[in-house]
């Protein structure tokens, strides 16, 4: 990537470290006790215990292992590999989510060893591939940590996991490992550009990002600089950037699958690549370390085209990334200016700090003019969407209760949970502006719809859903599958929708 020579960036930097360190998974026929370090056992809370376990319930209990989900036990032994009792609760109860969390858990407990294996027992009624492909990312995304910037890393990358599931097909359980490899590589390059310093990503890196990426996993990629912007007529984004020393990008990113079609989704990615709040200045409080974060949903769209190719999707899926910084200087936007967007619409800035939707609204209608079928954002936009969900669930809001399902469904899929929010249109009227088609902030309440509502304005008739992801960007301690630090939410739940997309009929 080009650089700014004043940025003292090591060498060997690389801004998504995870593509080379992905670990090889394996569906095996018996477990390789002599190829592995640690062997874990997955035992739910009731019924009979796995064959080759020799502490009973009762033995169990007694060294405070009650098999309770993400609860794990190590058994001392003289030789390798250590064998360690995963907790997957009650046996009725483990889900794909059960599986994918227990997976983790033994990951996580085993994180002094690179190769290890899991034994599942049964998978109950769930399909053989997707239980695999939910263990293969529970391993992979626990294990992830940042270390791009550490001379000595702590922790030592995962090498191999081999998984044994008793009783299921194995070359069914084998593609759906595949299959989570893909996925939890492309959350992993999304945690990668999220945990990256701003001053390590900007702009014209991340777009230096897609480039490569593109190359590599067969996807397009096309770049606009200020100026193609100024051309494009997108004053949104332009005008968030006027404050920055670096310059604007937008990233236009085309997968187009091998045969037919079987739809046309558009992905738009707010890529705040660091947020001040520019002249409406954000208090100096632990949030102004997370501000590096403010792109994340561009790094999941971004990361989730990186595994479209590799899963054959058959739907045609558009993004456009949204990049730039927000800063305060002399010639930064200001409050009382008026944006145009591209389209022609004009907005009052009432808050610089609103500027998510400000680059947003010259993505989406760009990606109208393109002609999808429907249109997905994701963005950390609002304080008021971790204000009312808190961060285990990201809001969506739309227009459209079938694309809206489609990003429901995906959740509970990925377990990258959501709760909607209403688009309640009576609240429209708290963006009227005395100078402009319309300002960037509503009023004090409701905040994650009325900032829909403004997103809402430049979508149109199209089926659109919104994915406000600010409470689930990061995690302050490991948690599950969620490692600390930037989760990588959005990515594998955007794969689930786009890659067999279909629009409504």
């Amino acid at each position: 990537m080009t650089r700014n020579p004043v940025k003292l960036i090591p060498a060997d930097f690389s801004a998504t470290p995870s593509l080379d360190s992905v670990p090889e998974v394996a569906v095996v026929a018996e477990l390789g006790e002599q190829h592995v370090d640690a062997i874990g056992v997955l035992v739910t809370s009731d019924g009979t215990l796995p064959e080759g376990i020799d502490l009973d319930r009762e033995a169990q209990s007694f060294a405070g292992f009650d098999a309770k989900p993400g609860t794990t036990l190590a058994l001392p032994h003289a030789s390798r590999p250590l064998i360690v009792l995963v907790g997957a609760g009650p046996t009725g109860e483990l889900d794909l989510a059960g599986l994918r969390n227990a997976a983790a858990a033994f990951a996580r407990a085993t994180s002094r060893f690179g190769r290890i294996a899991l034994r599942v027992p049964s998978i109950g009624s769930a399909d053989a591939a997707d239980a695999a492909q939910a263990l293969a990312e529970g391993a992979i995304l626990a294990r992830y940590r940042y270390r791009e910037l550490q001379r000595k890393p702590k922790d030592r990358p995962l090498e191999r996991v081999e998984l044994l599931l008793d009783g299921a097909d194995r070359a069914a359980a084998s593609a759906g490992a595949e299959h989570g490899v893909v996925t939890a590589r492309a959350a992993n390059i999304s945690r990668d550009l999220a945990n990256t310093p701003p001053g390590h990503l900007t702009a014209t890196d991340i777009a230096d990002v897609a480039v490569a990426l593109g190359a590599r996993f067969g996807f397009e990629v096309e770049v606009f600089d200020r100026q193609q912007l100024i051309d494009l007529g997108c004053g949104g984004l332009l005008g968030v950037n006027s404050g920055s020393a670096e310059e604007p990008r937008m990233v236009k990113l085309r997968y187009t699958p091998p045969g037919d079609s079987s739809g046309h989704v558009g992905l738009v990615g707010k890529g705040i690549m660091y947020d001040s709040g520019g002249i409406s200045l954000k208090p100096s409080d632990p949030m102004h370390l997370l501000m590096k974060m403010d792109m994340g949903g561009a790094a999941s769209v971004l990361a989730a085209f990186t595994a479209l190719r590799a899963l054959d999707a058959t739907a045609t899926v558009t993004g456009w990334l949204m990049c730039t910084d927000n800063m305060p200087s002399g010639s930064a936007y200001k409050l009382g200016d008026v944006l145009t967007a591209r389209g022609g619409t004009t907005v009052e800035v009432k808050n610089t700090d609103a500027e998510g939707r400000l680059v947003m609204m010259d993505a989406l209608a760009l990606a109208n003019e393109d002609g999808v079928d429907a249109i997905i954002d994701i963005a950390t936009l609002t304080g008021a969407a971790l204000m009312a969900l808190g961060p285990s669930l990201a809001a969506v809001i739309g227009n459209d209760p079938t694309t809206i399902g489609l990003v429901k469904a995906a959740a509970a899929a990925t377990d990258e949970p959501v709760w909607e929010l209403p688009l309640e249109r009576k609240y429209r009227k708290q963006l009227d502006s005395d100078v402009a088609d319309l300002s960037n902030l509503g009023g004090p309440y409701a905040g994650a719809t009325t900032a829909a509502l403004f997103l809402a304005e430049f979508v149109g008739e199209t089926p659109w859903a919104h994915l406000d992801i600010a409470g689930t960007m990061q995690s302050d301690a490991d948690d599950a599958w969620r490692s600390k630090g930037a989760t990588g939410y959005g990515a594998r739940l955007l794969i689930d929708v786009a890659r067999g997309f279909q629009p409504a009929k």
